[in-house]
């Protein structure tokens, strides 16, 4: 590899990221180049007791270190005329000579994915996406896949293992999300070239045994209870999440200079220890919000609420500042952004469950925001612009739910085109 080269990689990555670097360009020593140049194979098959067999040359990668091995391979039942064994050989030699199968796919799967996937990839996520990564990747994809190479993870070894989940306990959602992030893996080895294609494209989960379950939302009339037994501000952040649809981690990011007479601009966010850019481009955006929601954020500079410390009370202002660039909703005592876990563990869930409806989080609320937009006879396009989504579609099939009352009002007015 060229010194200049090696600089581009990361200090970070140890001597193993340099080789599989260097598995992909060719290597670095002479010898190594010889290994890495594409040799074109054409072994005769041979019979073996019932089988016809073939033996082949292939290179891995094994600790870090290239090695060139010899391998076996059952092809077909030994009735076969050789002339037809011949050409299934031939098809199975072909990635290899042909270059579809680059040096790079030697690489094990737990290697690429220490060392390249999880120094690439993973920085670009949002730090909650990337505990529930690594959570997959250990707890499944590691176990599964860990020592085999990426070429070894064909659509027929994928589509096998994700069959076999039928017999796990593990809900459809869970599945879909250990698929979605080994074709996340899969896919970046194809972008960096270790692989030709993703494997992972077009495999099927197994059907889901209970059928599609609709999700809940909160219905209107729970609302009052529920803000009456969370204290400020934890309450209000709840009346602007079920009235607005923001995301938790959008209420956290809002500032002061966000605040408008009639609105609420969202460009910013704030993810347990992370700043960054909205979800999405549409996300981003200034939404048009109910007078109250804005009545009752600025309401939130006039309180003060008491808290225990030790043996007495102290008092906190709720808003310690209010600048331009001030947080709207800060913690109590350092004025520092919130952490979204501990305000649904400690405030929003037992509150929740005295009510009868434990289920209620952060996503809950706004889904009960598009639903109430249905509820209301909101248009689709309008509704896609609220909840600042980039397709109708997921407006429509994700967070807006079956409303029994909505569907009977409309099958009514059919009665009135018949009269």
């Amino acid at each position: 590899m060229n010194p200049l080269d090696r600089d581009l990689i990361s200090p970070e990555l140890d001597t193993r990221a340099i080789v599989l670097v260097e598995a992909h360009l060719g290597g670095p020593s002479k010898g190594v180049e010889a290994m890495a140049r594409r040799r074109c194979q054409d072994p005769k098959p041979r019979k073996e007791g019932k089988w016809w067999v073939l033996y082949y040359y292939e290179d891995e990668i094994v600790n870090g270190k290239r090695t060139r091995n010899r391998k076996r391979r059952p092809l077909a039942s030994n009735t076969l005329p050789e002339r037809e064994v011949r050409k299934i050989a031939l098809e199975f030699l072909r990635p290899m000579n042909q270059g579809l199968s680059p040096i790079g796919s030697a690489s094990k799967f737990e290697d690429y994915v220490e060392i390249v996937y999880d120094s690439t990839i993973m920085p670009l996520m949002a730090s909650s996406t990337q505990e529930r990564c690594r959570s997959v990747i250990g707890r499944y994809l590691k176990p599964a896949f860990g020592q085999l190479c990426l070429r070894d993870l064909t659509a027929l070894t994928v589509q096998r293992y994700l069959s076999g989940m039928a017999k796990s306990d593990l809900s459809y959602e869970s599945r879909d999300k250990v698929r979605d992030v080994l074709s996340s893996i899969l896919g970046s080895a194809v972008k960096f070239g270790y692989l030709v294609k993703n494997p992972v494209e077009g495999l099927r989960l197994p059907p889901n045994k209970t059928g599609k379950r609709q999700k809940p939302y909160i219905r209107p009339e729970y609302v009052s209870a529920l803000l009456e037994l969370i204290r400020e501000p934890y309450s209000t952040m709840v009346f602007v999440a079920v009235y607005t649809g923001f995301r938790v981690s959008e209420l956290i990011g809002l500032r002061w200079c966000d605040i408008h007479e009639d609105s609420i601009t969202i460009d910013e966010r704030y993810c347990r220890g992370d700043w960054g850019q909205p979800k999405s481009e549409s996300s981003n955006a200034t939404v048009p919000v109910n007078k109250k929601v804005i009545e009752r954020i600025l309401r939130l500079k006039t309180l003060v609420v008491e808290v225990k410390a030790g043996s007495g009370m102290r008092r906190y202002r709720l808003v310690r500042s209010d600048g331009s660039d001030d947080l709207v909703f800060q913690s109590l005592k350092s004025g520092r952004p919130m952490r979204d876990n501990n305000i649904l563990v400690r405030h929003i869930k037992p509150a929740a469950k005295k009510l009868g409806i434990g289920w209620v989080n952060w996503q809950v609320l706004r889904r009960s925001f598009a639903t109430w937009l249905k509820l209301v006879g909101a248009d689709v396009k309008d509704a896609q612009a609220l909840m600042r989504h980039s397709r109708a579609s997921t407006t429509l099939d994700i967070y807006q739910q079956f409303v029994p009352e909505s569907q009977r009002l409309v099958v009514g007015r059919l009665s009135e085109l018949v009269n």
